[in-house]
């Protein structure tokens, strides 16, 4: 018969607390405080949730796809902001939730990039917000999909 070997216990379980509590009280007088030690630890707390970064930028961008009524749209406008999930910015064509659109974004040239770049993106409309200051205007959330193009535009010779 095999004897069934005893677990050794968490770093952070009580257990695993009690077993090096000797060790603690050999150092300085300000570090035997066990109040650290006596409260468990909470299974149920919630974790940290990292969320991804977007960026406010003010780039133009052309909107395509198909409007509440199922005519094509194609609207200029303008980015609030992107992160790598999601695209945010104001149109005045009506949408749907669950609509798919077309984002085309354009990516002056800086100083570290050389050519002028368009972005091609697509989504789904995940949320809407009519915008009280104007009838027309409406705040619109996008979910982008995971695939996407980026072109390199010529440079203009000025």
């Amino acid at each position: 018969m095999r004897k069934n070997k005893e677990k050794s216990p968490n770093k952070s379980s009580v257990k695993a607390i009690d077993r090096f509590q000797p060790l603690w009280h050999n150092l300085k007088p300000e570090m035997n405080s066990t109040r650290l030690c006596d409260k468990p630890s909470f299974q149920g707390a919630p974790r940290v949730v990292k969320r991804e970064r977007s960026f406010e930028l003010s780039l133009p961008i052309l909107v395509t796809g198909l409007d509440a009524s199922g005519h094509e749209i194609r609207e200029y406008t303008e980015l609030i902001s992107i992160s790598s999930q999601e695209a945010n910015f104001q149109l005045n064509s009506r949408v749907m939730i669950g609509s798919r659109l077309n984002l085309y974004v354009d990516i002056p040239k800086t100083h570290f990039l050389q050519n002028n770049l368009k972005l091609e993106a697509s989504g789904k409309v995940t949320y809407i917000k009519a915008e009280q200051e104007s009838k027309k205007k409406q705040l619109i959330s996008l979910r982008l999909d995971k695939s996407y193009r980026i072109h390199s535009l010529p440079n203009k010779l000025t």
